[in-house]
């Protein structure tokens, strides 16, 4: 084993912990540790951790471990105060225990253990460092080493839109709090968990917009004064009954998400909130680094030739850490965002509110709360229930159960369930007419007890196609041919929606297999847009729209919603995102006219909206009509969250039942931030600010994100596309799994399924 010469910059747990493993693993290795801050310096109060991590500790080091559980202070619930009450959730396992005794734990092992600490003492920079083997940069989310040498790591810093102080408090919690507390200022919340018998962490956090209205003094990032303190205090009286908040160098500040396109650049590598940040809500950075410090020990412990082997620990190093941290910090995103817009929810009930809480960031879910506490979950269940009777969506006397078993009311539609079969194009159309594959594709989706079925973008015209391969409803034979696909999918119980769409710049391309929005080699059709601006560089430009077009085109929505009614159809969609021609006007990607119908949202809106009011005319009263729209661009100068809630706000007002909330697809310089269910977050905000009923879509895969979705308040429906094409009886089978095949209607031919097979041998 050879004598591994390792420099850390930085000694916080993260520093600590790896060079206590590094010398447990290579007695040899000689690791020095420069710290700028002296031994007893120590900044914040309390640190959490989930049991996964202190097994981990307990693996790796023992000594360690069996000392910080002499300081922990347990707890297993977490309770929400809003309103006046406290809901409580149990079987959240955790421990706590202050930062300074962590640190001193840690120094102390590594003294033991032979690790050169050097308090006091700035570290040099890398490149000063050259007798070492390797360099561990761990000195914290503003290391000075990583931001010399951004460029090299590929740094990207994003800071949010809340601030936050951390406080301590002589409190004595005995669990973790969330105290939302509806002020003058606007909401603003308290995060709050013990780490003694006598002593709590207490941070508090409000919307950027919040806080300026507050107007704290030390709002300039000066560490906070008395006076300061003291009105902090009042903000959260209730809460703290008369105890007093305590400081340690606490400021106000926005929390920065920290990455880096790569952890390591020679034998320079980084570690913890050096490498990542993930914001406090979802755990803690100490965490994050001392499993980063686990792994990378581990990878260097084998390291015999320095020069041959270090590169390809430290990859090793990056490619399992990774995943595991990005993960994380798309939850910590997803749970940041939550608290930035926390005016969106004081709406609910308590148990839904809290409910929504503490899923916010798709880490903690319906199943995995109905395990940990199913008490909790049997109550929101029952709570909701009687929640949408109220409302008028679920009939009197339904009884509770998964919320994606319950029935759904739209206007004079009824759908058993609160499953949508999400609009998938099949490109098997000819000349716009549907047949037999169109049959058998809805046919069995709606068999597998989806509540309702949609089409895939249906065009208005022959020039509206975005394929050769789409269909239609512009001549007398498509209205036949989807007669009869409508006719047997109401014979099973499910309902079916039509969507109606322009292709517009998007089409006259070829089928998705043989080259996704690549024009077509020969055969191609004119095409219509707001401006002459095409899709894909190399693609046909479009001609920019007069007027008479756009009346054509509206007479065109016209008559196939005029179609669609004849041939049965339950429920109207306006295609108004991806990109097609209604999408077109609104984004600003696409629309650079400079008459009425561009410029300002109000005035891209105008042709949509046009449209929208002619379909509404003609479609019937009694049946709904939605509109699907793209809720941000997913690049700079595009359309945004706030704009999306306008546009929906538009079409609320012209009447729409419901929003069919996607993204993206508007251009293809786009940039999404793909992870689980991560279209929600728009359907949510557009629920809760706007008031209208919402469809969401995206990457859900699992009936447990529909029933977190749907019990949450984040969506009314939720539309799947991939999981119907792996299984078109999805709906009937995620019965079955549950235990609960009576929540759904089976077809009398399929009914010897409707259980689970039994596996393994008798």
């Amino acid at each position: 084993m050879s004598a591994l010469r390792i420099a850390c910059i930085g000694a916080g747990p993260g520093g600590l912990y790896f060079a206590a493993l590094m010398r447990q693993r290579n007695p040899f290795a000689r690791i020095t540790v420069w710290e700028r801050n002296a031994a007893d310096d120590t900044f914040g109060f309390g640190v959490v951790f989930s049991d996964e991590t202190l097994q981990g500790v307990a693996q790796s080091d023992r000594t360690v471990h069996e000392r910080m559980a002499n300081s922990f202070v347990t707890w297993d619930a977490i309770d929400v105060h809003y309103r006046g009450q406290v809901v409580t959730s149990g079987g959240h396992a955790f421990a706590a225990m202050g930062r300074h005794q962590l640190l001193a734990i840690l120094q102390e092992r590594c003294r033991e253990l032979g690790v050169d600490l050097r308090f006091g003492t700035p570290a040099p920079d890398p490149a000063e460092l050259s007798d070492y083997d390797v360099v561990v940069v761990a000195d914290g989310a503003r290391s000075g080493t990583r931001q010399r040498h951004a460029e090299q790591f590929g740094q990207r810093a994003e800071e949010r839109h809340c601030k936050y102080i951390w406080f301590g408090t002589d409190l004595p919690l005995k669990s973790f709090k969330f105290f939302i507390a509806e002020t003058e200022y606007g909401v603003c919340q308290a995060h709050a968990y013990p780490y003694s018998e006598d002593r709590s962490t207490f941070i508090i956090e409000m919307p950027e917009a919040v806080w300026r209205r507050y107007g704290s003094p030390g709002a300039d990032g000066e560490p906070i004064g008395p006076e300061a303190t003291a009105d902090c205090e009042r903000l959260f009286a209730d809460a703290l009954a008369g105890y007093r908040l305590l400081t340690n160098h606490s400021r106000w500040a926005a929390f920065t998400t920290i990455t880096n396109e790569r952890w390591h650049d020679g034998r320079t590598v980084l570690l913890g909130d050096a490498a990542h940040t993930a914001h406090f809500s979802i755990g803690s950075g100490t965490k994050l680094a001392m499993e980063d410090a686990a792994v990378l020990a581990q990878r260097l412990a084998g390291c015999a030739d320095p020069l041959a082997d270090v590169p390809a620990a430290l990859d090793a190093y990056e490619q399992q850490r990774r995943p595991v941290v990005e993960s994380l910090q798309r939850s910590a995103r997803a749970s940041l965002e939550w608290f930035e817009h926390p005016e969106q929810y004081v709406g609910q009930e308590p148990l839904q509110f809290a409910f929504n809480l503490l899923t916010r960031s798709r880490r903690v879910t319906y199943d995995n709360l109905r395990l940990r506490d199913p008490d909790f979950v049997a109550e929101v269940d029952a709570w909701f229930v009687g929640a949408e009777i109220r409302r008028g969506t679920v009939p009197e006397g339904t009884l509770p159960r998964p919320p994606m078993f319950l029935p759904y009311r739209l206007r004079g539609l009824e759908l058993r369930n609160r499953v949508v079969v999400s609009s998938m194009d099949t490109y098997s159309a000819v000349d716009g007419l549907v047949g037999d594959f169109h049959l058998v594709h809805y046919g069995s989706r709606a068999q597998g007890g989806a509540g309702l079925v949609m089409t895939e973008m249906v065009c208005v015209s022959a020039e509206g196609r975005i394929t050769p391969g789409c269909a239609g409803l512009y001549e007398p034979g498509h209205e036949a041919a989807w007669r009869r696909i409508v006719g047997f999918v109401r014979e099973t119980g499910a309902r079916m929606g039509v969507q109606l769409g322009h292709s517009g710049r998007k089409g006259s391309t070829r089928l998705m297999w043989d080259g996704i929005d690549e024009p077509l080699p020969d055969g191609n059709w004119p095409l219509l847009a707001p401006s002459p601006l095409p899709y894909l560089p190399h693609g046909q430009v479009p001609r920019e729209m007069t007027r008479a077009d756009m009346e054509v085109v509206r007479d065109q929505f016209v008559a196939a919603a005029r179609a669609a009614e004849r041939a049965g159809f339950d429920l109207l969609e306006l295609h108004c995102g991806h990109g097609y021609l209604l999408s077109s006007f609104i984004t600003p990607v696409a629309n650079r006219r400079t008459d009425a119908y561009g410029g300002s949202l109000e005035n891209r809106l105008r042709f949509p909206l046009e449209v929208f009011d002619a379909v509404r005319a003609v479609w019937p009263e009694e049946r709904p009509m939605t509109v699907r729209i793209s809720a941000t661009d997913w690049v700079t100068g595009g359309l945004g969250g706030d704009d999306a809630v306008r546009v929906a706000e538009a079409f609320a007002r012209h009447g729409a039942d419901a929003i069919d909330v996607s993204t993206g697809q508007t251009t293809p310089d786009a940039r999404p931030a793909y992870g689980r269910s991560y279209q929600t977050p728009f359907s949510d905000r557009i629920r809760n600010e706007v008031g209208v009923a919402t469809l969401t879509v995206g990457a859900i895969s699992s009936d447990d994100d529909v029933n977190s979705i749907l019990l949450a308040g984040r969506a009314d429906l939720c539309a799947l596309g991939r999981p119907h094409l792996y299984d078109p009886y999805w709906t009937l089978h995620a019965a079955a799994e549950r235990g609960v095949p009576e929540a759904v209607e089976w077809p009398i031919q399929l009914r010897a399924g409707s259980r689970k097979p039994p596996t393994g041998r008798r």
